[in-house]
């Protein structure tokens, strides 16, 4: 059902030092960094040749980024990001088998333009799982 790994979301404290370091230590082509007001983050994606890194800056009061860094001060991998072809049938499949879908269980437009649903990270070997679709 999960096709390619789309891309590894890590939350940073400082959006500008985490850029800062995969351009200008690692040598990465960087985004530019693109709120995204309805999920509460500032995106920066770091391209590589097989995937993408997201990092994860604090967008708002609310952010859920910035509940992450309440637990985790220094930052680390929030999630990770599988592209589906058909996000819907994706969603009722794993619901079936007992999954949880968080929010309102309905896809939402991702950082990438494309509907994304997050799913409960207990259900997934503690690791907060986004699908994406294709």
């Amino acid at each position: 059902m999960i096709g390619r790994l789309n891309h590894v979301a890590i939350a940073v404290p400082d959006l500008d030092a985490a850029i800062a370091t995969y351009r200008d230590t690692l040598g990465a082509e960087v985004s530019a960094a693109e709120p995204q007001p309805e999920h509460g983050v500032n995106t920066v994606f770091v391209v590589l040749p097989n995937t993408k890194v997201e990092l994860l800056g604090v967008l708002g009061e609310d952010s859920p980024i910035a509940k992450f860094l309440e637990r985790n001060p220094d930052g680390g991998i929030h999630h990770l990001c599988y592209e589906v072809e058909d996000i819907r049938a994706a969603r009722d499949r794993l619901v079936t088998a007992g999954a949880r879908v968080l929010g309102s269980g309905e896809p939402r437009i991702g950082a990438h333009g494309k509907p994304v649903l997050f799913l409960h990270p207990k259900d997934f070997l503690g690791t907060l799982v986004e699908l994406e679709q294709a």
